[in-house]
């Protein structure tokens, strides 16, 4: 009953004005980092840590117990800071009528919770108090069966399966709630079209639902975060800020909020805005390093790698131990990108230096890496190789597994497909084994790449995985214009895939006559990973700086196209690619 009331209030005051009721199932999430207690723990104690780190102003205490054949109950509203009390009392003959009457007690526009079947409230109340996920599908399941128009145990349900990686059988579930939405509240109806829209991956219907959402529950900030998000995949950035703006007004301490609207605000152009927003951040959080890590990020994104690098070694100077020393590889990245490989070597140095401190048995594996991407090709094709070899039995078998996946990887950016497909059928299973050896076949016609991925990936699931591997087949073969329809479809969709296709996208437009359109792609610089080179990263690092030569020579900038080219060449290394831009930046 303690859940079923906590779940009842909450909702009746969902739609209220100027309130915002933080539901349950988020005072949970938290909970389980600050120590979750049971919903019977007796006091005001079990969830007030969780509430005062959400920023809430008001908290609300609930009491009940039964007299003379009826429910009464007692909310208790508390001011936050001040102490000032408001108590609403209730006498009900049943659990769902009480709740009601508590929320209505205390704001009188509350409306009224969805379902009237008390079994179906508490079997949804068991059903997310459960600690065994199997017990929690029988609740759940129960809840269903006796209300099957009542919404939050299909949520639930659906989100159980997907923690269990049962994709269908989240879908299946919310196709049957679906078939039950005319008969359900308005809000109820658009959080599951915005859910299932999201299993189907259609970004148009789930904007659709985005936008109900947020007309519906203007003061839920988690609707306009996932708003913020939505937008910030489809590459909608001042329609991302927008949404974190409002989010921040409802919770104007949200360091999480503040973090995304610097990146959002960095992608839409705003780089003092961006800055703003972080510094703010910093100014709640002082001790955290993550805003400075944030601060570097948005200057390297807008082009600044020398204020970039300043703010990383902060980091790595307060907190040495944050992202496992990762600061001193972004810093390192940071120098490199302004053309200083020594500089940049010297950082990555401090970097090793620290992982070895730490007994990393990957120090070999991330040296070789530097190797590669500072442009010593040969060297650390060798290296890597005879890490794999060595280590194919030993206790890194799965390390040695994906080092031969990136042997693949390099042998294809190099011309040799005979290595590439021997190196990946040592991968194992890997996705990324995957790719390689479907990438090491012969080069083929767009028609003819298009019947192999159909074959090799054939499963509805392995969509994403099949565009990937097509991708990069085209791309190696520079068969741009192929892979351009492909890549712009996924750019558009928001829809996942390979985080560098704004860079593969520039690529296919500057090869096929798009140059002003490859421009706006180019206009960022990737934001480095604090650990490792992601093996894909052959195809558009150090290739973006010779593209925005491209575009800048097109465009009669002769001195900018210049040392464009320069900082490409001089990251490019001993050993050229197979797609010849090393000899073309001369």
């Amino acid at each position: 009953m303690g859940r079923a009331f906590a779940e009842i209030v909450s909702r009746d005051l969902i739609t209220v004005p100027g309130v915002y009721a933080v539901p349950p199932s988020r005072l949970q999430t938290l909970d389980a980092a600050l120590g979750k207690r049971p919903v019977e723990a007796p006091g005001v104690s079990s969830d007030r840590p969780a509430a005062l780190a959400l920023g809430a102003d008001r908290l609300g205490y609930g009491e009940y117990w039964q007299s003379q054949g009826k429910l009464e109950a007692r909310l208790t509203i508390e001011e936050v800071p001040g102490g000032t009390m408001r108590v609403a009392e209730v006498s009900a003959t049943d659990l769902l009528s009480a709740g009601d009457a508590l929320a209505g007690g205390v704001f009188g526009r509350a409306s009224h919770y969805e379902t009237r079947d008390e079994m179906a409230i508490k079997d949804y109340a068991l059903g997310v108090e459960a600690g065994d996920p199997g017990a929690a599908a029988r609740y759940l399941s129960s809840a269903i069966a006796a209300d099957a128009d009542f919404e939050p145990p299909y949520a639930a349900l659906a989100q159980l399966k997907l923690q269990q990686r049962d994709t269908a059988g989240a879908a299946a579930v919310l196709e049957q709630a679906l078939s039950h939405r005319d008969r359900m509240p308005e809000l109820e109806r658009t959080q599951l079209a915005f859910d299932s829209a999201g299993l189907r991956a259609d970004a148009a219907a789930r904007q659709q639902a985005l936008e109900a959402w947020t007309r519906l529950t203007p003061n839920d900030p988690l609707a306009w975060r996932s708003a913020a998000e939505t937008a910030m995949s489809r590459h909608e950035y001042n329609r991302s800020v927008a949404a974190y703006q409002k989010a921040l007004a409802i919770q104007p301490d949200d360091g999480a909020f503040l973090n995304q609207l610097g990146y959002a605000a960095a992608h839409a152009g705003d780089l003092p805005a961006a800055v703003r927003a972080l510094e703010r951040y910093q100014a709640l959080r002082p001790a955290d390093p993550n805003p400075l890590d944030s601060l570097g990020d948005v200057n390297l994104l807008a082009g600044r790698p020398k204020e970039a690098e300043n703010f990383y070694l902060q980091v790595a100077k307060k907190a040495p131990d944050f992202l496992g020393g990762g600061d001193f590889r972004k810093a390192a990245m940071a120098r490199l990108m302004s053309g200083d490989v020594e500089g940049a070597t010297e950082l990555e140095k401090q970097y090793l230096d620290l992982r070895a401190a730490a007994h990393d048995p990957l120090v070999d594996y991330y040296r070789v890496e530097w190797e590669w991407i500072t442009g010593k090709r040969k060297e650390a094709y060798q290296r890597l190789e005879a890490f794999a070899h060595a280590n194919a039995g030993g206790p890194l078998k799965a390390v040695a597994l994906e080092a031969y996946g990136e042997l693949a990887v390099w042998s294809v950016a190099l011309g040799d497909r005979s290595a590439a497909l021997e190196a990946a059928e040592r991968a194992g299973a890997s996705q990324i084994a995957a790719i390689a050896r479907f990438v090491a076949q012969p080069s083929a016609s767009p028609g003819e790449w298009q019947s192999r991925a159909a074959h090799v990936f054939p499963e509805p699931a392995q969509k994403q995985l099949k565009e990937t591997a097509l991708v990069y087949a085209l791309l190696s073969d520079r068969q741009f214009a192929a892979a351009w329809s492909i890549l712009k479809t996924m750019y558009e969709a928001g829809s996942g895939g390979p985080e560098e296709i704004p860079f593969l996208l520039a690529w296919c437009e500057v090869e096929t006559g798009r140059a002003d359109e490859a421009a706006g792609l180019l206009r960022f610089s990737p934001v480095p990973a604090s650990s490792g080179v992601h093996p894909f990263q052959v195809f558009y690092f150090p290739r973006l700086f010779y593209l925005r030569g491209r575009i800048a020579m097109l465009a009669g900038q002769a001195d900018a196209a210049r040392a464009h080219f320069q900082l490409f060449r001089r990251i490019s290394g001993d050993t050229p690619l197979i797609w010849g831009e090393e000899a073309q930046a001369h």
